[in-house]
């Protein structure tokens, strides 16, 4: 199983960025993690292949998950980008669902670091 990660970047506060994350097989749930520097990895917003979102309270009306089942891949759009979201974002997927617990996550993808200027 294979979890390719890309989009992540530098970018200036106020600006936004789309990771993608295409899985070689598919899974119910799909989605996002985030470890900043010194800190426990984190759930940012996780998505089933039925639909069903959920998102961590703090990033919400700010990122938005989506995914397209055909192609096995799980996006997420970051908008309004602030320096504390600067932080190694983890691609994740799961036979079941995605949850903050790390335990949730059955398989894991490369980290795309994303870097926002104050």
């Amino acid at each position: 199983v294979q979890l390719q990660a890309s989009g992540g970047g530098l970018v200036q506060a106020g600006g936004s960025l789309r990771l993608s994350c295409a899985a070689s097989g598919s899974f119910n749930a799909m989605g996002w993690y985030r470890q900043a520097p010194g800190k426990q990895r984190e759930l940012v917003a996780g998505i089933t292949r039925g639909g069903y979102t959920n998102y961590v309270d703090f990033l919400k009306g700010r990122v938005t998950i989506s995914r397209d089942n055909a192609e096995n891949t799980v996006y997420l759009q970051m908008n309004n980008l602030k320096p504390d979201d600067t932080a190694v974002y983890y691609c994740a997927a799961a036979n079941k669902l995605l949850g903050v617990r790390i335990s949730s996550v059955d398989y894991w993808g490369q980290g795309t670091q994303v870097t926002v200027s104050s």
